[in-house]
């Protein structure tokens, strides 16, 4: 490769010559490759939009460890298991304090248009934060009070008069569970593909939204380590002192936990995957035809090169150069139109879609491999053809055979 790019430097840029010649086929290519990088860059966003919406609460979490019961999926599917084993979690040496909180998915009427949405309510003690979010923990004081409720302001959904209200202190009532709700605040933190969004409140008001729920089963146990001790270690020894219907992990163990679950049990992740992949042979595809095209129609000036005496290492570098070109040239739209299409997206599902510096890089460097990989491979096979072949073709220009 070092050679190749020394040679690159030392010569006529022959690469860039032939593709400018025949404007409209690389202008074709071009829009095949941007294409191509398109259908990677849109696959791989809504692939990280999809780990990143569904892990955001449990990342939000104001807690060193967590209790769960292992029946537990997602976010959205939590199992529940007793109480008692918060208090029995408070008898292991490093173990600071061991809090409840309370999740369940909930329908309610819009407030806007009367229609059900789903949305999911998580209830917790109001004096002890659940959440490392400023904006909510900030109005806490306020679910204190009978059915009352804090929504996420990115929730999915039209709630734009909902929210002007709230922020102008007109709280909005609404019906669910057959309950009435008061919406006296917002906070910001995000739908996600399970829910359109979250409501808080406290313990007791979540209880009275779901009165056949056991108040001596929880969702989730949130702990905090006291200083000096180690998490991990802290989390092993509740392992070994807690009963098998609980498990005992870190806060980013509980978070790769679900992404994991999202990777191996989802078939929403394995979709994206196969889409990526699937761009990527359409790079392929696109630019194997464009480059078989240009190698087919300059055969006779390589067979030329060769019989002056230019090796084929030589001719190897003009392909590799329009590789190169094709590569950098389709790459700046393939980046640019995806960033129009994740706002879009964003606004329309309220998901958190955008573009990232790893995910550029990434799609930079799958597109030089596409190209550059088929580049080479068809250069070496249409210029591999017998000598004989070869000097005829760079010699019938001067009528001379051999």
């Amino acid at each position: 490769m070092k050679n190749w790019l020394n040679a690159l430097q030392r010569r006529t840029p022959l690469g860039w010559l032939q593709l400018s010649r025949h404007k409209g086929r690389l202008l074709v290519a071009l829009s095949g490759i941007a294409f191509a990088d398109l259908l990677m860059f849109l696959q791989l966003g809504f692939q990280e939009s999809l780990y990143e919406s569904n892990t955001q609460i449990r990342a939000a979490l104001d807690a060193d460890l967590i209790l769960a019961s292992p029946k537990a999926e997602t976010t959205q599917k939590l199992s529940t298991f007793t109480r008692r084993r918060l208090y029995q979690a408070q008898d292991v040496p490093g173990v600071a304090s061991a809090r409840a909180l309370y999740s369940n998915n909930i329908n309610w009427n819009h407030p806007e248009t009367n229609e059900e949405a789903s949305l999911q309510v998580m209830g917790f003690d109001p004096n002890y934060p659940a959440f490392n979010v400023p904006d909510m923990n900030a109005q806490l004081y306020r679910v204190k009070m009978p059915d009352v409720v804090l929504f996420d302001r990115l929730a999915r959904g039209d709630y734009r008069q909902t929210i002007a209200q709230i922020e102008n202190q007109q709280w909005v009532s609404t019906e669910a569970e057959g309950r009435t709700l008061s919406v006296r605040g917002l906070f910001t933190l995000g739908a996600s593909f399970g829910a359109d969004g979250l409501l808080v409140t406290s313990s007791q008001n979540f209880l009275q939204l779901f009165p056949r729920r056991d108040p001596g089963v929880v969702s989730i146990g949130l702990l905090h380590v006291e200083p000096g001790y180690d998490p991990a270690q802290v989390a092993q020894a509740l392992q070994d002192h807690l009963p098998d219907d609980v498990e005992a992990m870190t806060l980013e163990d509980f978070i790769q936990d679900e992404l994991e679950q999202i990777q191996t049990e989802s078939p929403i992740g394995f979709v994206f995957s196969i889409g990526t992949a699937m761009g990527f042979v359409v790079g392929v595809v696109i630019v194997y035809q464009v480059l078989s095209t240009d190698v087919n129609a300059h055969l006779k000036e390589y067979a030329t090169f060769k019989a002056m005496g230019y090796r084929h290492g030589y001719l190897l570098t003009i392909v590799i150069e329009e590789s190169l070109i094709m590569a950098f040239l389709g790459f700046i739209p393939g980046l640019l139109l995806p960033m129009g299409v994740y706002q879009i997206a964003a606004n329309a599902t309220a998901l958190p879609i955008y573009m990232t510096v790893n995910r550029a890089v990434t799609v930079l460097i799958m597109t030089l491999v596409m190209c550059l990989f088929r580049g080479r491979s068809h250069q070496q096979a249409a210029l591999r053809r017998p000598r004989r072949h070869v000097l005829n073709s760079a010699l019938s220009r001067f009528r001379i055979r051999i």
